[in-house]
């Protein structure tokens, strides 16, 4: 075991490899190489000598002396990193990385004016944005914060609404295919339709719910295409073709109902629910840029200029 003292950049590197529980995890994380973290977990290790990680093909897991390294050393990094962020309420302007883990609805649609806006105020923060639907737990990722719906935000986390308070699912499909196949006049006769289905990464394919005079109604339709949010623009192109039936945010398809290439069906039962949080870990101290992301999220919209049209929320 060497008598010099590990370097803080190492003891971060084996920090973050550990939380990632792998190499490459590890280094899109941090913008990184994986061979630039690897070597510096294998210097750490030789300075210790005693192996911190247990590496295998397909995963990375800590050993029993890195896990108590890990538990110890995590603490006091948020606590560097905390002394180093006061520095930021010196500037004029704060500086630094904040990310945001984020699901696909909020990055198509209310999010994009709302980060132009912040990085205008904010020209010397850097946004590293996280597109992802499944579940997260923020502090294992590596995010700053998150934004997620009410039944999907993580237990004791400080949440904010951002973005829209109420949203609603649209039920749509082309002319072509309603007049080949009918129009539903209920949920339930999508059973007999063709559907254009989305799923978790996990696999889980979800129901999709109507609701209706404090009624709601589930119904798990079959069709001939399933996809990942990340690229429901699949199911929407594969709907307007006349392929099948689509349910998706309102929003994502108003451009289609616009033009016509979609029309509305069983609108009476489009599913409203609230809108989205931003969340992230309670604590005493917080970065200056996600303060900063916080005070904007609360702040009112600027007010538009006289004479100039605003466009729908």
């Amino acid at each position: 075991m060497s008598t010099e003292l590990p370097s803080m950049a190492d003891l971060s590197t084996f920090a973050l490899v550990a939380q990632h529980c792998g190499f490459r995890q590890a280094a899109r994380a941090s913008g990184q190489s994986a061979s630039a973290l690897s070597q510096a977990v294998r210097r750490l290790e030789t300075q210790l000598g005693i192996r911190l990680l247990e590496r295998t093909t397909r995963s990375v897991a800590p050993t029993a002396a890195g896990a108590l390294l890990l538990g110890r050393l995590q603490p006091a990094l948020m606590q560097v990193a905390s002394a180093l962020d006061v520095l930021n309420e010196l500037r004029d302007s704060p500086r630094g990385a904040l990310r945001l883990n984020v699901p696909v609805s909020a990055a198509r649609h209310f999010l994009q004016p709302m980060l132009s806006r912040f990085m205008e105020l904010y020209p010397d923060i850097m946004l590293d944005i996280v597109v992802d639907n499944n579940f997260v737990d923020l502090v294992a990722s590596g995010c700053d914060a998150g934004i997620r719906y009410g039944e999907r935000l993580e237990q004791d986390m400080i949440a904010l609404p951002i973005g829209p308070r109420t949203e609603r699912f649209a039920l749509a499909a082309a002319p072509a295919y309603l007049a080949r196949r009918g129009v539903p006049q209920h949920p339930r006769e999508l059973l007999q339709h063709a559907c254009l289905r989305g799923k978790f990464l996990s696999g889980l394919v979800y129901p999709w719910e109507f609701g209706r005079d404090g009624q709601t109604l589930t119904v798990d339709p079959g069709g001939p295409l399933i996809v990942t949010p990340t690229v429901a623009d699949l199911a929407v192109h594969a709907a307007v073709a006349g392929h099948g039936l689509i349910y998706l945010f309102e929003d994502w398809l108003a451009p289609y109902l616009a033009s016509g290439q979609l029309q509305p069906v069983l609108p009476e039962w489009w599913l409203r629910f609230p809108g989205p949080f931003l969340y992230y870990a309670g604590r005493r101290h917080l970065p200056a840029p996600l303060r900063a992301f916080i005070d904007f999220v609360q702040s009112p919209p600027p007010a538009a200029s006289p004479g100039l049209a605003t466009g729908s929320a």
